[in-house]
């Protein structure tokens, strides 16, 4: 097991894992009764958000509209990166088509090719954890109300 990575490398980590994965864990809550649903997405990192799609009319997409919350968990167990979130869906227009030819090259998923109705939604981390083994448990909140908390 290699030494804890310092705050400053675990940041470019998180930034460097945003950037080239793909596909994250995404829970969700039901408003009413709080039943969890999970769910694995493609992302789009923008440099301050994550870009998604799911359909319209899906339990993810219901809970995410109605609570704007999200827990998004991206990489291993051994080297992950949670992030919680609040969530807004994007209206027809708000997203260019520019905007969504990057989404697909990016995701290699298209959902305007497809019959069902998706939705796009924006995920704004309000709080970043990221942790590889329990020596890094200590330190592992990168990001707290939408900052992050190292430089």
């Amino acid at each position: 097991m290699s030494a804890p990575r310092p705050p400053e490398q675990r940041k470019q980590d998180v930034l460097h894992r945003l950037t080239h994965d793909v596909d994250a864990w995404v829970a969700t809550a039901d408003a009413g009764s709080g039943t969890p649903y999970l769910i694995p997405l493609s992302f789009q990192w923008t440099g301050e958000a994550l870009l998604v799609a799911t359909p319209a009319t899906s339990v993810t997409g219901r809970n995410l509209r109605a609570s704007g919350k999200a827990r998004v968990g991206v990489g291993p167990t051994r080297d992950v990166v949670m992030i919680e979130g609040t969530v807004r869906a994007l209206g027809e227009g708000e997203l260019t088509s520019d905007d969504l030819d990057a989404f697909a090259e990016r995701t290699e998923f298209d959902p305007r090719k497809l019959d069902t109705v998706y939705t796009y939604f924006r995920i704004t981390p309000q709080r970043i954890q990221a942790w590889r083994e329990a020596d890094e448990l200590v330190g592992r909140e990168l990001m707290r109300g939408g900052r992050w908390t190292v430089g």
